[in-house]
């Protein structure tokens, strides 16, 4: 779907989609939290592993971008290069780290339900393990007040 089609929506096209993939994700998340308690993960962990995986899912794809949970394999990198590091006051490079591997989690747990391919998987996994460490850069130097271009100027 992507946010041009989401830019040629109606408003009350664009409410229908957020309610239908909300309810979609509820579902996706009910799962996750079933596999998290099997894992015997305590209460808490489970809790930020669930608000880490609806941040992105709900108020990043579907909100803000128009895409499914299927289509966020894809949108990792803009959600934490961007969004998480400028639209979330909490990013450090530590949450971060957390954030990327509760979505990791999440999207292995979709797997397990037969919701999304394991290719996809190892796709969503290439690229954290490969741009992880830009992302907390970015975000370190976010939080420093840093220009990022300047940053990677003096790379070169």
């Amino acid at each position: 779907m992507g946010i041009d089609v989401v830019s040629d929506m109606t408003i009350e096209e664009y409410e229908q989609f957020c309610e239908e993939q909300g309810k979609r994700n509820e579902g996706f998340l009910a799962d996750f939290e079933s596999d998290l308690k099997a894992k015997g993960f305590t209460r808490k962990t489970i809790e930020n592993h669930l608000f880490n995986a609806d941040l992105y899912l709900n108020d990043y794809l579907v909100r803000a971008e128009g895409k499914t949970a299927e289509e966020g394999v894809n949108e990792i990198g803009l959600f934490m290069s961007y969004f998480f590091i400028h639209k979330c006051m909490w990013s450090t490079p530590s949450t971060i780290k957390s954030t990327a591997a509760s979505i990791k989690k999440f999207y292995k747990s979709m797997v397990n339900h037969n919701h999304l391919s394991e290719e996809a998987y190892k796709i969503l996994c290439k690229i954290i393990k490969e741009e992880l460490p830009d992302w907390q850069k970015e975000c370190e130097a976010y939080n420093n007040g840093e220009d990022l271009l300047d940053l990677w100027d003096d790379e070169e």
